[in-house]
Protein backbone atom coordinates (compact mmCIF):
# COMPACT_ATOMS: atom_id res chain seq x y z
CA UNK A 1 0.00 0.00 0.00
CA UNK A 2 1.13 3.55 -0.69
CA UNK A 3 1.33 5.82 2.34
CA UNK A 4 1.48 9.59 2.45
CA UNK A 5 4.49 11.29 3.99
CA UNK A 6 2.42 12.18 7.04
CA UNK A 7 1.19 8.62 7.57
CA UNK A 8 4.78 7.37 7.25
CA UNK A 9 5.79 9.77 10.02
CA UNK A 10 2.98 8.43 12.22
CA UNK A 11 3.88 4.81 11.52
CA UNK A 12 7.56 5.35 12.32
CA UNK A 13 6.68 7.12 15.57
CA UNK A 14 4.36 4.27 16.59
CA UNK A 15 6.92 1.60 15.74
CA UNK A 16 9.67 3.40 17.66
CA UNK A 17 7.47 3.83 20.73
CA UNK A 18 6.32 0.23 20.38
CA UNK A 19 9.90 -1.00 20.47
CA UNK A 20 10.42 0.85 23.74
CA UNK A 21 7.20 -0.57 25.18
CA UNK A 22 8.20 -4.10 24.16
CA UNK A 23 11.43 -3.81 26.12
CA UNK A 24 9.61 -2.58 29.20
CA UNK A 25 6.82 -5.14 28.82
CA UNK A 26 9.44 -7.86 29.12
CA UNK A 27 10.38 -6.48 32.53
CA UNK A 28 6.94 -5.37 33.60
CA UNK A 29 7.45 -6.43 37.21
CA UNK A 30 10.37 -4.02 37.55
CA UNK A 31 8.62 -0.91 36.25
CA UNK A 32 8.43 2.18 38.40
CA UNK A 33 4.70 2.73 38.81
CA UNK A 34 2.92 5.74 40.24
CA UNK A 35 -0.78 6.13 40.91
CA UNK A 36 -2.57 8.63 38.68
CA UNK A 37 -6.04 7.98 40.09
CA UNK A 38 -8.23 5.17 41.43
CA UNK A 39 -7.67 2.15 39.23
CA UNK A 40 -5.85 4.24 36.64
CA UNK A 41 -2.10 3.73 36.62
CA UNK A 42 0.68 5.45 34.78
CA UNK A 43 4.13 3.97 34.35
CA UNK A 44 7.52 5.18 33.35
CA UNK A 45 7.03 3.15 30.17
CA UNK A 46 3.91 5.16 29.34
CA UNK A 47 5.59 8.53 29.76
CA UNK A 48 8.70 7.41 27.90
CA UNK A 49 6.57 6.21 24.97
CA UNK A 50 4.74 9.53 24.77
CA UNK A 51 8.04 11.42 24.69
CA UNK A 52 9.24 9.23 21.82
CA UNK A 53 6.04 9.80 19.84
CA UNK A 54 5.94 13.51 20.58
CA UNK A 55 9.59 14.03 19.62
CA UNK A 56 9.16 12.12 16.35
CA UNK A 57 5.96 13.90 15.33
CA UNK A 58 7.08 17.38 16.33
CA UNK A 59 10.40 16.94 14.56
CA UNK A 60 8.53 16.21 11.35
CA UNK A 61 5.79 18.85 11.79
CA UNK A 62 6.89 21.37 14.43
CA UNK A 63 3.95 23.73 13.81
CA UNK A 64 1.25 21.16 14.57
CA UNK A 65 -0.57 21.01 17.89
CA UNK A 66 -0.25 18.00 20.18
CA UNK A 67 -2.79 16.42 22.53
CA UNK A 68 -1.48 13.46 24.51
CA UNK A 69 -2.70 11.58 27.55
CA UNK A 70 0.39 12.13 29.69
CA UNK A 71 1.25 15.78 29.05
CA UNK A 72 -0.32 19.21 28.72
CA UNK A 73 -1.84 20.08 25.35
CA UNK A 74 0.41 22.02 23.00
CA UNK A 75 -1.31 24.57 20.79
CA UNK A 76 0.36 24.61 17.40
CA UNK A 77 1.10 27.71 15.38
CA UNK A 78 -0.31 25.92 12.33
CA UNK A 79 -3.87 26.37 13.62
CA UNK A 80 -5.36 23.61 11.46
CA UNK A 81 -3.56 20.44 12.52
CA UNK A 82 -3.33 18.54 15.79
CA UNK A 83 -1.79 15.21 16.73
CA UNK A 84 -3.94 13.17 19.16
CA UNK A 85 -1.89 10.50 20.92
CA UNK A 86 -2.31 7.72 23.45
CA UNK A 87 1.21 6.33 23.88
CA UNK A 88 0.01 3.30 25.83
CA UNK A 89 -3.65 2.42 25.49
CA UNK A 90 -4.36 -0.48 27.82
CA UNK A 91 -2.02 0.57 30.61
CA UNK A 92 -3.64 -1.73 33.16
CA UNK A 93 -3.24 -4.69 30.80
CA UNK A 94 0.39 -3.74 30.28
CA UNK A 95 1.13 -3.55 33.97
CA UNK A 96 -0.45 -6.95 34.55
CA UNK A 97 1.52 -8.63 31.79
CA UNK A 98 -1.49 -8.95 29.46
CA UNK A 99 -0.38 -8.45 25.81
CA UNK A 100 -3.36 -6.33 24.82
CA UNK A 101 -2.11 -2.75 24.55
CA UNK A 102 -1.26 -0.30 21.80
CA UNK A 103 0.26 2.95 20.66
CA UNK A 104 -2.49 5.12 19.14
CA UNK A 105 -1.76 8.16 16.95
CA UNK A 106 -4.26 10.27 15.03
CA UNK A 107 -4.00 13.42 12.93
CA UNK A 108 -6.81 15.94 13.13
CA UNK A 109 -7.23 18.60 10.44
CA UNK A 110 -9.66 21.46 11.05
CA UNK A 111 -11.51 19.37 13.62
CA UNK A 112 -11.72 16.21 11.48
CA UNK A 113 -9.59 13.10 12.02
CA UNK A 114 -7.90 12.40 8.68
CA UNK A 115 -5.31 9.72 9.54
CA UNK A 116 -4.81 7.12 12.24
CA UNK A 117 -2.37 4.46 13.39
CA UNK A 118 -2.87 1.80 16.08
CA UNK A 119 0.06 -0.51 16.80
CA UNK A 120 0.17 -3.47 19.19
CA UNK A 121 3.87 -4.31 19.65
CA UNK A 122 3.03 -7.54 21.50
CA UNK A 123 1.38 -9.02 18.39
CA UNK A 124 3.19 -6.89 15.81
CA UNK A 125 -0.14 -5.79 14.34
CA UNK A 126 -0.16 -2.35 12.71
CA UNK A 127 -3.51 -0.78 11.79
CA UNK A 128 -3.44 2.28 9.53
CA UNK A 129 -5.95 4.49 7.74
CA UNK A 130 -6.09 7.76 5.83
CA UNK A 131 -9.17 9.64 4.72
CA UNK A 132 -10.21 8.32 1.33
CA UNK A 133 -7.48 5.70 1.27
CA UNK A 134 -9.01 2.74 3.08
CA UNK A 135 -7.95 0.90 6.21
CA UNK A 136 -5.20 -1.71 6.53
CA UNK A 137 -3.66 -4.17 8.96
CA UNK A 138 0.00 -4.87 8.19
CA UNK A 139 -0.62 -3.54 4.66
CA UNK A 140 -3.59 -5.87 4.06
CA UNK A 141 -6.93 -4.16 3.35
CA UNK A 142 -9.50 -4.62 6.11
CA UNK A 143 -13.28 -4.22 6.20
CA UNK A 144 -15.89 -4.22 8.93
CA UNK A 145 -17.86 -7.44 9.36
CA UNK A 146 -20.97 -7.87 7.19
CA UNK A 147 -23.33 -9.51 9.71
CA UNK A 148 -26.77 -7.98 9.60
CA UNK A 149 -28.47 -8.97 12.86
CA UNK A 150 -27.29 -8.66 16.45
CA UNK A 151 -28.09 -12.28 17.24
CA UNK A 152 -25.19 -13.33 14.98
CA UNK A 153 -22.73 -10.79 16.42
CA UNK A 154 -19.89 -10.68 18.90
CA UNK A 155 -19.93 -7.23 20.49
CA UNK A 156 -17.16 -5.50 22.41
CA UNK A 157 -17.57 -3.05 25.27
CA UNK A 158 -15.51 -1.09 27.72
CA UNK A 159 -16.08 -1.89 31.39
CA UNK A 160 -16.18 1.05 33.82
CA UNK A 161 -13.72 0.58 36.62
CA UNK A 162 -13.11 1.83 40.15
CA UNK A 163 -13.58 5.58 40.37
CA UNK A 164 -14.69 6.06 36.77
CA UNK A 165 -17.95 5.70 34.89
CA UNK A 166 -21.58 5.18 35.82
CA UNK A 167 -21.58 1.52 36.83
CA UNK A 168 -25.33 1.28 37.31
CA UNK A 169 -26.12 2.75 33.90
CA UNK A 170 -23.58 0.49 32.23
CA UNK A 171 -25.07 -2.61 33.83
CA UNK A 172 -28.45 -1.69 32.35
CA UNK A 173 -26.87 -1.23 28.91
CA UNK A 174 -25.03 -4.54 29.26
CA UNK A 175 -28.20 -6.35 30.29
CA UNK A 176 -29.98 -5.12 27.18
CA UNK A 177 -27.15 -5.89 24.76
CA UNK A 178 -26.31 -9.29 26.25
CA UNK A 179 -29.88 -10.42 25.63
CA UNK A 180 -29.60 -9.68 21.92
CA UNK A 181 -26.15 -10.90 20.81
CA UNK A 182 -24.15 -14.10 20.26
CA UNK A 183 -21.35 -13.05 22.60
CA UNK A 184 -19.71 -10.22 24.52
CA UNK A 185 -16.03 -9.34 24.85
CA UNK A 186 -14.09 -6.72 26.82
CA UNK A 187 -10.37 -6.49 26.13
CA UNK A 188 -9.40 -3.35 28.05
CA UNK A 189 -7.88 -1.20 25.30
CA UNK A 190 -10.36 0.97 23.40
CA UNK A 191 -8.02 1.83 20.51
CA UNK A 192 -7.48 -1.88 19.80
CA UNK A 193 -11.18 -2.64 20.25
CA UNK A 194 -11.99 -0.10 17.54
CA UNK A 195 -9.25 -1.50 15.31
CA UNK A 196 -10.83 -4.94 15.79
CA UNK A 197 -14.19 -3.57 14.62
CA UNK A 198 -12.44 -2.17 11.55
CA UNK A 199 -10.86 -5.57 10.90
CA UNK A 200 -14.14 -7.47 11.34
CA UNK A 201 -13.00 -9.28 14.49
CA UNK A 202 -15.69 -7.56 16.54
CA UNK A 203 -19.05 -6.84 14.90
CA UNK A 204 -19.64 -3.79 17.07
CA UNK A 205 -18.45 -1.90 20.11
CA UNK A 206 -19.64 0.69 22.59
CA UNK A 207 -18.05 2.52 25.49
CA UNK A 208 -18.65 5.64 27.56
CA UNK A 209 -16.37 8.03 29.49
CA UNK A 210 -13.67 8.04 26.82
CA UNK A 211 -11.13 10.74 25.99
CA UNK A 212 -10.23 11.89 22.45
CA UNK A 213 -6.93 9.97 22.50
CA UNK A 214 -8.85 6.76 23.27
CA UNK A 215 -11.00 7.14 20.16
CA UNK A 216 -9.40 9.30 17.50
CA UNK A 217 -7.35 6.77 15.53
CA UNK A 218 -10.05 4.14 15.84
CA UNK A 219 -12.67 6.46 14.36
CA UNK A 220 -10.96 6.78 11.01
CA UNK A 221 -9.98 3.12 10.96
CA UNK A 222 -13.64 2.13 11.21
CA UNK A 223 -14.89 4.72 8.74
CA UNK A 224 -12.25 3.82 6.18
CA UNK A 225 -13.11 0.14 6.69
CA UNK A 226 -16.72 0.88 5.69
CA UNK A 227 -18.13 1.19 9.19
CA UNK A 228 -20.13 3.77 11.09
CA UNK A 229 -19.50 5.54 14.40
CA UNK A 230 -21.71 7.83 16.47
CA UNK A 231 -22.13 8.81 20.07
CA UNK A 232 -24.67 7.00 22.26
CA UNK A 233 -27.41 9.35 21.04
CA UNK A 234 -26.67 8.60 17.40
CA UNK A 235 -25.07 12.00 16.70
CA UNK A 236 -21.57 12.86 15.49
CA UNK A 237 -20.52 14.75 18.65
CA UNK A 238 -18.27 11.89 19.71
CA UNK A 239 -15.48 13.84 21.39
CA UNK A 240 -17.97 16.15 23.10
CA UNK A 241 -20.10 13.26 24.34
CA UNK A 242 -17.06 11.20 25.40
CA UNK A 243 -18.73 8.00 24.20
CA UNK A 244 -19.22 6.02 21.02
CA UNK A 245 -21.02 3.17 19.31
CA UNK A 246 -19.44 1.47 16.28
CA UNK A 247 -20.16 -1.24 13.73
CA UNK A 248 -21.37 -1.64 10.18
CA UNK A 249 -24.38 0.49 9.24
CA UNK A 250 -27.04 -1.98 10.45
CA UNK A 251 -25.28 -3.18 13.59
CA UNK A 252 -24.24 0.31 14.69
CA UNK A 253 -27.84 1.54 14.49
CA UNK A 254 -29.13 -1.54 16.27
CA UNK A 255 -26.60 -1.12 19.09
CA UNK A 256 -27.61 2.51 19.60
CA UNK A 257 -31.24 1.44 19.92
CA UNK A 258 -30.63 -1.51 22.23
CA UNK A 259 -28.12 0.22 24.53
CA UNK A 260 -30.53 3.12 25.03
CA UNK A 261 -33.57 1.08 26.02
CA UNK A 262 -35.10 2.28 29.28
CA UNK A 263 -34.40 0.62 32.59
CA UNK A 264 -36.72 -2.35 33.08
CA UNK A 265 -39.45 -1.76 35.66
CA UNK A 266 -39.17 -5.30 36.98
Amino acid sequence: MARSALLNVMVQAALKAGKSLSRDFGEVQNLQVSVKGPGDFVSQADMKAEKIVRDELMKARPTYGFLGEESDELKGTDGAHRWIVDPLDGTTNFLHGIPQFAVSIALERNGEVVAGVVFNPATDELFTAEKGGGAFMNDRRIRVAARRVLSDCVIGCGLPHLGRGNHGKFLVELRHVMGEVAGMRSFGAAALDLAYVAAGRLDGFWETDLMPWDMAAGLILIREAGGFVSDMKGTTDIFGSANLVAGNELIQKALVEVANRPIPTR
